[in-house]
């Protein structure tokens, strides 16, 4: 039995961590102190001010823990980790867990290629970023590829040269092949340092190449390409146009600042690098109700800096923290150089501070009304469904479909929503195994067999493992299973589950004359409900979505065996290349208007296997196919 009161005199007076457990042994709060017997003690001391959320968690603390550390330094980072691994229910946490994407130029390459990387490595390649958007790092990708006609292969340069054909970008004007040699090194080279002149901020010789270009193209008459140069010109400039200057000192730091209400804080950080700024991206904090500002600036800047592989020279904050040094020297020692926390008084990075804070203040307004609506989408629209059945509580429903056209390749459906929201990882698709021909009530039974069976499997096994039900993928069952119809689908589904010995509510979607949703059959019963409301546009989008995931499945399947038929006749295309082909090729419209070059780019054809597939479909009668692949 755990005595706190005999375990609080226990308590040194040193540094550490703490952390706080339940009567269930479930972690509620990991926190770091200077002198542990000052801190854990303080809980457990009437206090006023200290907030609900505090008073709730200490109610509930059944025994604590404590880790002694040699320094505040130690207990930081041993904090971190803690909540990291354990995400306590009553820490201050941040919600989004975003990886962003540098561009990365592999200089220590021969021949070097431009690509995005999710992390930045001790290797001998140049790393820019990171960018707050994955899109623009592979719009910038394309067109530095496109502008300086840079490789984008995996062969090993100069040892592969001449060992395998030249690829499709090649084909196309947008690679000079130095995998045969076609460009030297040198010459290479200079490209190279082009493209990393413009990730410096260097645009001017780009531009002016560029107008040249396009000028020389319109006035030969070849518009064509006049107009890709333009194109080209145009996405320069916008590149250009979004490094705004910030600072002229040309560092790198990171602008935070926050806004909170009674709930829910949001962090705001702009990120400039290089001197301009380059993006910027907020943050959501939950359990901040009674946390102070600094407490939750503190909390993302250990819970962020701890997992982003770039760390900036200097953090200029909105107000001081409580471990200014601490954070300083901890962060120093990631970045492997010193990191300076700043608060600034006065000028333009005053003025950028409070820019972001009022963006955060924008961004907390606007969210808290967009969440009101969507939570009148979703959770609301589920509590209207339970109150038309009469249930306390609905987290979890499962809708189900079939598809099938005159019996072919009968297929299911299971679609998964939680809280009102499609949750897809949870999606599952099902080929009939056991009927054949259009028997919808059959196909259900099968279907709903499976899911069950294989849940209970999965649960059975996760037990004897002692693990939690969240790690099978099929042990979750619904608190509301969704029919795709009225008496008869519903019928089937209470079969089911009374043969497996499961109890859930089963209801059905009832369509009309027209099949649009009427109402709901329920225990025996057809319930109205009313078609304005948000709990009928929950259940149509449900329904709908069962519908578009089931037809989805059925389609590729014909569509493939369409394909494959059609692929069987060419002399010289087994299985292997009829893949390859289906997965490079979107359309049969496509491969028809293929050339030559693009069936040997292929890996897996040779070339006069090509040379055979364009005659088979240059001589073939196979009309006007757009079947999608």
């Amino acid at each position: 039995m755990f005595d706190i009161e005999e375990e609080l005199k226990k308590l040194p007076a040193k540094s550490g961590v703490y952390i706080m457990y339940d009567d269930a042994d479930t972690i509620l709060y990991v926190g770091k102190a200077v002198n542990l017997h000052n801190r854990v003690r303080s809980y457990f001391r009437k206090i006023h001010g200290r907030g609900p959320q505090i008073e709730k968690m200490v109610e509930q603390i059944a025994r604590f823990e404590y880790i002694v550390t040699d320094s505040e330094l130690e207990a930081l980072v041993l904090e971190n980790n803690l909540i990291k691994e354990n995400i306590p229910k009553y820490n201050t946490l941040l919600k989004d867990d975003k990886t962003y994407p540098f561009i990365k130029v592999t200089v220590g390459e021969d021949f070097s290629r431009v690509m995005l990387s999710r992390e930045m490595k001790k290797d001998k390649s140049r790393y820019f970023g990171p960018y707050t958007s994955a899109a623009a790092v592979k719009d910038t990708i394309e067109l530095l590829n496109k502008l300086f006609k840079l490789r984008t292969c995996n062969r090993v340069l100069p040892r592969d040269i001449g060992q395998e054909r030249p690829c499709l970008n090649h084909h196309i004007g947008q690679c000079l092949a130095p995998c045969q040699g076609y460009i030297g090194r040198e010459e290479y080279r200079k490209r190279v340092e082009q493209a990393l002149d413009f990730l410096g901020g260097n645009y001017n010789m780009i531009l002016k190449d560029l107008e040249k270009k396009m000028q020389a193209a319109s006035e030969e008459l070849n518009f064509e390409e006049a107009i890709r140069y333009r194109d080209l010109l145009e996405s320069v400039k916008s590149i250009a146009q979004k490094q705004k200057i910030t600072h002229s000192d040309g560092e790198d730091k990171d602008i935070i600042a926050m806004a909170q209400d009674e709930q829910d804080a949001v962090v705001q950080v702009f990120f400039v690098r290089g001197g301009k700024l380059i993006g910027r991206e907020h943050y959501y904090m939950t359990n901040v109700s009674g946390v102070l500002r600094r407490d939750i600036l503190q909390q993302f800047i250990q819970q962020f800096y701890g997992g982003t592989p770039f760390l900036p020279r200097e953090l200029m904050l909105q107000e001081a923290v409580e471990d200014m040094e601490v954070l300083e020297q901890w962060l120093s020692g990631r970045r492997g150089s010193r990191v300076y926390l700043r608060v600034p008084r006065k000028g333009t990075k005053e003025k950028l501070v409070e820019l972001a804070a009022e963006n955060a203040a924008l961004v907390l307004s606007k969210d808290k009304e967009k969440m009101k609506r969507e939570e009148g989408r979703t959770i609301g629209a589920v509590k209207e469904i339970a109150a038309i059945l009469h249930m306390d509580h609905i987290g979890r429903m499962e809708a189900f479909d079939i598809s099938n056209i005159s019996g072919f390749e009968n297929v299911g459906s299971m679609v998964v929503y939680e809280k009102g929201k499609p949750k897809r990882s949870d999606y599952r698709k099902f080929k009939i195994r056991t009927v054949s021909g259009p028997d919808d009530y059959a196909c259900m039974k099968e279907v709903l067999t499976r899911r069950f069976v294989h849940g209970m499997e999965e649960r059975e096994e996760l037990s004897s493992k002692k693990m939690g039900t969240e790690y099978g993928s099929f042990t979750k069952f619904p608190d509301l299973l969704l029919m795709d119809g009225g008496k008869g689908q519903v019928n089937i589904a209470l079969e089911v589950l009374r043969e497996l010995g499961i109890d859930i509510p089963v209801c059905g979607m009832v369509k009309d004359d027209n099949h649009r949703t009427r109402g709901l059959y329920f225990q025996n019963k057809e319930l109205p409900i009313d078609r304005h409301s948000e709990g009928f546009k929950l259940i149509t989008r449900i329904q709908d979505e069962a519908h578009r995931f089931a037809i989805e499945y059925h389609r590729s399947l014909r569509s493939k065996t369409q394909v494959k038929s059609v692929l069987e006749d060419i002399p010289g295309v087994g299985e292997a290349r009829r893949k390859a082909l289906m997965r490079h090729f979107k359309s049969m419209e496509e491969m028809k208007n293929a050339t030559v070059e693009q069936f040997s780019a292929i890996p897996e054809i040779p070339e006069n296997i090509a040379r055979g597939i364009y005659a088979f479909f240059h001589e073939a009668d196979l009309g006007n196919d757009t079947t999608d692949l």
